[in-house]
């Protein structure tokens, strides 16, 4: 397969990225062209980012899977769609073609069929990292289901709060799944989660770990008795149901500054057209290659880059069960060498772990078949990006570091692998489509340079992208005050970034109370409310600290009630706690006890002053005065973890 989109020099950036400012709709009208349409849009592009109201490729009617499976099957149906690498590396790996993923989507289409799932219902995924999930996730997009996959590592009350946001009436998960020396009991925590939420009709388990599970009559069918069922029925064809370009195909959900995840919701066309035009540029895709993307397909980066934009591009996606330190810390490079892997995107949190094991898990790894070196979910420091680039490149392959968000769909700040140029730590130039603004608090333009000769502000984007999110489930309202409201006819993307006079964008990270754990947004008053349910907490501040591995680490600031003889224990009850309430990913690095907390006359945490003492900043805390209590903050000082 082809691409006509694809950008093969500079001056093509540079000319694409032109028409696609000055004459969107014609440049999306081109690119939209390359895909298998049911009926052709009347308009390309209408929106406001006031209300906000985004419609891209209106009234146009597709299938998403018709572009990701069935217009690939008379030329490259023998191709491998997916290469799947189990944990165990003595468990033999799988391999489907196009004309097997097509098959085993088209069978599972009938399994939700037989069990009453239609356009439009939620569907909530559970699963590992195994084949089933993609299967799983291209059925309901082929039934025009509304697929919400929830990562693996999430509790029970996640999971819950997750099912009741959706309104899922249907759910699909596994026994359990195989991550390292782990064994994650899916199922049983699905039944935890379940308790709360009695509307639940269906649970369709997949047998993988052979884990003893509890099944309820009328609700819980195992996935292998379901697909006996379709064999009877001579496995028959499942035409892919017709959707409108703005009807939802999924959601997923995302942590803010306040409250509860928020379920970011992308529709069929826009996600389509961007994922499969970022795939095919900022990889370079080459047809034949081999794409190793390490993420989970619970994060946004796996439904993007494993799922749909390779498969729809004609791709071969590598799938890993398992986590890049088991058995050894050489496992991604085996992976890389087994598959003859051409491109591998992994995230900065993974390269750092790694790099502390040395270079000894590099030996006897030959390395050669790579291209191609990408970076995703958080900023990558200079260090990692060097020892990236010399031991696994071999100073050969150029580095994508990619910039986007569960929000932006795909990436939308990165270097175009060997045709613009890349800088260490940088994400460098926006995509064609993606028009980035810096600005000040009031939301006034940065047009001043700092000290350091960059421009330095918030980041904002100017215009809509084909796979801008449309709406925040349930809570239209919840979207536009989180990413519309801050800067008037600006989508706020919530970090900070600086720009060189050439147009290259670097990400600071995060201006807003999210931290950004190992590539993954968690938000502090989400982590507080967790802390906050242990018995002995009366009151929590929870703030982000540079963390060696994971970039960010987390540091609560905690009010305990009664006496704590044994500071400790208390700390890993807390642990306990969060890994509870949210999942073991939230759980915080460091826990200090304090007697009270810096505010405001009115109220309200100083996080600034906390933060500062977590970075170890503590000659430099700015104004104290304002504060109801300034003594406070010399004992919080005195006892800095």
């Amino acid at each position: 397969m082809s691409y006509s989109f694809q950008i093969k020099s500079f001056d093509e950036y540079k000319s694409a990225y032109q028409r696609s400012v000055e004459e969107p709709e014609l440049f999306w009208s081109e690119v939209a062209e390359n895909f298998h349409w049911r009926k052709k849009w009347d308009r390309v592009l209408d929106w406001n980012f006031v209300e906000p109201k985004i419609t891209w490729f209106q009234n146009a009617k597709l299938n998403i899977t018709e572009n990701c499976l069935d217009r690939h099957l008379k030329t490259n149906g023998s191709d491998p769609a997916i290469i799947w690498e189990p944990n165990d590396p003595d468990e033999h790996h799988r391999i489907l073609t196009y004309n097997d993923l097509h098959f085993k989507v088209n069978q599972f289409c009938h399994v939700l069929n037989n069990n009453g799932v239609k356009k439009g219902d939620r569907i909530c995924i559970y699963m590992g990292m195994v084949p089933e999930l993609a299967i799983a996730v291209l059925a309901c997009a082929r039934i025009g289901a509304i697929h919400s996959v929830v990562f693996g590592g999430f509790s029970a009350q996640s999971i819950a709060d997750r099912l009741q946001d959706a309104k899922a009436e249907f759910i699909i998960t596994a026994d359990g799944a195989f991550r390292g020396n782990k064994e994650i009991p899916l199922k049983s925590v699905i039944d935890q989660s379940l308790v709360q939420c009695p509307f639940v009709k269906k649970v369709i388990v997949l047998t993988r770990t052979r884990t003893p599970v509890s099944m309820i009559k009328g609700r819980d069918v195992w996935w292998e008795d379901e697909l006996k069922k379709v064999e009877t029925m001579g496995n028959p064809d499942f035409p892919a149901v017709e959707m409108d370009a703005e009807d939802e195909l999924f959601i997923l959900y995302t942590s803010g500054s306040t409250g509860k995840p928020k379920g970011v919701v992308h529709t069929c066309a826009g996600y389509m057209i961007w994922t499969t035009y970022t795939f095919v540029n900022v990889f370079q895709y080459q047809k034949g290659e081999v794409h190793f993307c390490t993420a989970d397909i619970g994060w946004i980066t796996g439904h993007s880059y494993i799922v749909y934009g390779p498969l729809s591009a004609g791709a071969t996606s590598l799938m890993f069960e398992g986590i890049p330190t088991w058995p050894d810390a050489g496992r991604f490079w085996e992976i890389v060498d087994k598959h003859k892997a051409n491109i591998i995107y992994t995230a900065p949190t993974a390269i750092r772990s790694l790099m502390s094991f040395g270079l000894d898990p590099l030996i006897g790894k030959n390395l050669s078949s790579l291209r191609l070196l990408g970076t995703v979910g958080e900023p990558i420091n200079e260090e990692a990006w060097k020892w990236y680039h010399e031991n696994i490149g071999k100073g050969k392959c150029p580095i994508i570091d990619t910039w986007w968000q569960t929000e932006t769909g795909a990436c939308l700040i990165s270097n175009l692998a060997g045709v613009t140029p890349e800088r260490a730590s940088w994400a460098t130039l926006p995509l064609p489509g993606v028009q980035p603004i810096l600005v000040d608090e009031r939301g006034n333009e940065i047009t001043e340079k700092g000290e350091d000769g960059n421009y330095k502000g918030n980041s904002c984007l100017k215009a809509p992208w084909p796979g801008i999110l449309r709406t925040t489930y349930g809570d239209h309202e919840r979207c536009r005050v989180n990413y519309f409201a801050t800067y008037k006819d600006l989508y706020f993307t919530g970090d900070g970034a600086l720009k060189d006079d050439f147009g290259n964008f670097r990400i600071t990270g995060r201006v807003d109370d999210v931290l950004n754990i190992s590539g993954h947004r968690i938000g502090t008053a989400e982590v507080e409310n967790a802390i906050n349910m242990h018995n002995g907490v009366v009151e929590s501040a929870v703030v982000g600290y540079p963390h060696d591995i994971k970039g960010q680490g987390i540091y609560a600031y905690v009010i305990y009630n009664g006496k704590l003889d044994d500071e400790n224990l208390t700390r890993q009850d807390i642990s306990a706690t969060v890994s509870k309430v949210i999942g073991a990913i939230a759980k915080p690095d460091k826990i200090q006890f304090v007697s009270g907390l810096p505010k405001t006359r009115s109220g309200k945490i100083m996080r600034r002053i906390l933060r500062k003492i977590a970075e170890g900043e503590i000659s430099n805390l700015g104004d104290t005065t304002t504060l109801l209590d300034p003594t406070v903050v010399d004992e919080i000082k005195n006892r800095a973890i």
